[in-house]
C-alpha cells in the first residue's frame, strides 16, 4: 500500500520537476567580477584541504599563503575598479551583488587588513597548538563575509555576509585554548552577537513586509513611489529601528559597545586587529548600504538617531579610554571613539542621501575606514610584540609593559609614536586626513554641533595616546628589562611582524604627507548601483 502511494506521488511529481527544469533560468554570473571573493574562497579551502593532507608546513608558510591570497584578491579588486570607472556600476548574480566603486574600495581595504594581520599572526602562533592553517583559513572566510557585506544589493545577502564574518570572528576570538580570557571573549561576543543578529534579521523581515522585497534596487523603487510623508509607514520605521540596533552593535557604537573592551582584551591580539579593521570596515559598509543606499527616503527618521549614536560614541569612547590601565582596553574604547567619527560621516551622508549630488559624507567614511584599518593594525601589532615578551603573562598588555620602550627598542617606540599621533589626529599623519574628512563633511551640511563635539572628543582622546607615549619615552624600564632584551629573552621583533608594523607606519606617514591620490580615489565611491 505504502509502496503504491509513493509510486503515485513520484509519478505526479515527475512532470512538475521536468517543467521546473525547463522553465527555470539561473542568473547570469560574471565570474571574473566575483574573482576577489573566489580567490579568497579558493585560498581558504585550499589551505584547509592541503593542510589536512600534508605534514606541518615550513615556518611562516601558512601566513605567507594567506597574505598572498589576500594580496591577490586586493589586486583583482583594483582591476575591477578600473572596469567600473570605465563602464559604470552594475549588479551581479541577478541583482544580488552591487558591482560599484564602494564595493571595490572596501574590498581593497579588507584585503589589506587580512594581509597585514596574517603577517602579524605568524610569530604569535609559533609553538602553540593553533599553529596550522585553520586560523588563516578563518581570516580568509571572515574577509569573504566582509566583502559580501560591502557589496550586497539584497538585505538577505547582506545578512549572509554578516553571519559569515561574525561566525569566523566568534571562533577566532576564542581560538586561544590556553587562555580563559580568550574563551570568555568568545562566548561574550557570540551571545551578544547572536542578539544583534536577531535584531537585524527581524528588521529585514519588517522591511520586507513594508516593501514586498529585500532587493535594495527594488526597495528604492518601491519606496520612491509609495512613501507618504503625512502618514509614515510604521512597519518600515520599526524595521529601520531594529536594523540600526543590529548595526550599532556591529560597529561598536555606544551604547551598543559593551562587548568591545572585554572582547578586544581577551581575544588573541592579531584577532583583535582583525576585528578592529576588517570587522569595522564591513559593518560600516553594511550601514552605508542599508541607510544611505536602501532607505534614503527615510533619512529624516534615521539621521537624528545616527546623530545621537555619534555623540554618545565620541564622548563615551574618549572619556573612558583615558582611565584604562590596559593598552588593549584603551584601544577598544578608542575604537568606540573612531566609530563615533565614522558616524559623523554617516550622518553627513544622510543629509544628501538619494540626491544626485551625494556630497562628501560617504567618501569620507570610506577613506576613514581604509586609513583607520591600517593604523589600528599597526598599533595592535606593536602591542602584540611587546605583550609577548618573556617575563610577561601570556597576552599581558598592561600600560606598565611599555615603560621605557624607547630605551629598549627605540625604532619600535618611534614607530608606535607615529601611529599614536595618527590616532590622535595630529597633522602630517593619515589620522588627521581621516578626521578632517568626516568633520569637513559635517560642516558642509551644516552639522556644526556634531563637528564641534567631534573636535572636542579628539582632544580628550589625545590624552589617552599621550599616556602611552609618556610611558614609552619618559618612564624608566622595569628592572631587568634592558638586560633581558640584550640577552634575547625580552622584546624580539620577527621579520613578518616588523614588516607589517613598518608598512603601517610608512603608509600612515605617506598618506599624511601626500593624501590627494587616496582622497581622489575615495571620492568615486559616490557611484552606487541603483
Amino acid at each position: 500500500m505504502i509502496a503504491e502511494l509513493v509510486s503515485q506521488i513520484s509519478t505526479h511529481e515527475a512532470p512538475a520537476q521536468a517543467l521546473l527544469a525547463q522553465t527555470f533560468v539561473g542568473p547570469e554570473v560574471n565570474w571574473f567580477a566575483l574573482s576577489p571573493m573566489l580567490t579568497l574562497l579558493a585560498g581558504a579551502l585550499g589551505m584547509m584541504l592541503v593542510g589536512a593532507l600534508t605534514p606541518a608546513w615550513p615556518k611562516g608558510l601558512y601566513a605567507l599563503v594567506a597574505a598572498v591570497t589576500a594580496g591577490t584578491a586586493g589586486a583583482l579588486a583594483m582591476v575591477q575598479w578600473d572596469d567600473i570607472t570605465d563602464n559604470g556600476p552594475t549588479t551581479l548574480v541577478g541583482g544580488a551583488i552591487a558591482f560599484d566603486t564602494l564595493a571595490m574600495f572596501l574590498t581593497i581595504t579588507i584585503c589589506i587588513g587580512v594581509l597585514l594581520v596574517s603577517m602579524l599572526t605568524d610569530s604569535f602562533l609559533r609553538g602553540t597548538p593553533n599553529e596550522g592553517p585553520e586560523i588563516y583559513a578563518l581570516y580568509l572566510v571572515a574577509a569573504i563575509g566582509g566583502i559580501v557585506m560591502a557589496s550586497a544589493n539584497d538585505l538577505i545577502v547582506l545578512f549572509l555576509g554578516l553571519e559569515t564574518l561574525s561566525l569566523a570572528l566568534y571562533v577566532l576570538a576564542a581560538s586561544n585554548r590556553r587562555s580563559l580570557a580568550s574563551a570568555e571573549s568568545g562566548i561574550k561576543y557570540f551571545v551578544l552577537g547572536g542578539f544583534a543578529s536577531a535584531f537585524f534579521l527581524y528588521g529585514i523581515a519588517l522591511l520586507y513586509g513594508a516593501a514586498g522585497t529585500t532587493n535594495i534596487t527594488e526597495m528604492v523603487a518601491t519606496f520612491q513611489s509609495g512613501v507618504d510623508l503625512d502618514n509614515p509607514n510604521a512597519l518600515a520605521l520599526a524595521g529601520l529601528a531594529l536594523l540600526i540596533v543590529g548595526l550599532g552593535f556591529k560597529v561598536a557604537a555606544a551604547p551598543f559597545h559593551v562587548w568591545t573592551p572585554d572582547v578586544y582584551q581577551g581575544a588573541p591580539s592579531p584577532v583583535t586587529a582583525l576585528m578592529a579593521s576588517v570587522g569595522k570596515a564591513a559593518a560600516f559598509a553594511a550601514m552605508l548600504r542599508v541607510l544611505v543606499t536602501a532607505l534614503p527616503f527615510f533619512r529624516d527618521d534615521w539621521r537624528p538617531v545616527i546623530w545621537v549614536l555619534a555623540v554618545l560614541s565620541l564622548l563615551v569612547g574618549s572619556f573612558l579610554a583615558v582611565v584604562q590601565t590596559d593598552v588593549k582596553r584603551m584601544l577598544a574604547y578608542s575604537s568606540v571613539t573612531h566609530a563615533g567619527f565614522l558616524l559623523v560621516g554617516v550622518e553627513a551622508a544622510g543629509h544628501t542621501a538619494g540626491e544626485l549630488d551625494p556630497g562628501d559624507g560617504m567618501p569620507s567614511v570610506a577613506l576613514y575606514l581604509m586609513l583607520y584599518s591600517v593604523l589600528v593594525i599597526g598599533m595592535i601589532g606593536v602591542v602584540t610584540v611587546v605583550s609577548r615578551a618573556a617575563g610577561n603573562r601570556d597576552g599581558d598588555s598592561s600600560l606598565d609593559s611599555f615603560k621605557g620602550l624607547a630605551k629598549r627598542r627605540p625604532a619600535l617606540a618611534l614607530g608606535f609614536t607615529v601611529l599614536l599621533l595618527a590616532g590622535a589626529g595630529v597633522p602630517v599623519t593619515s589620522g588627521f586626513i581621516a578626521k578632517f574628512g568626516v568633520i569637513q563633511a559635517a560642516v558642509e551640511v551644516e552639522s556644526y554641533a556634531l563637528a564641534i563635539i567631534a573636535m572636542v572628543a579628539a582632544v580628550v582622546a589625545a590624552f589617552m595616546y599621550l599616556r602611552i607615549m609618556v610611558n614609552m619615552w619618559l618612564s624608566p624600564p622595569e628592572d631587568g628589562a634592558v638586560e633581558a632584551d640584550a640577552a634575547g629573552t625580552g622584546i624580539s621583533i620577527d621579520l613578518s611582524s616588523g614588516l607589517a608594523i613598518a608598512a603601517a607606519v610608512a603608509f600612515t606617514l605617506f598618506v599624511g604627507v601626500f593624501p590627494s591620490w587616496l582622497i581622489d580615489a575615495a571620492e568615486t565611491v559616490n557611484v552606487i548601483a541603483r
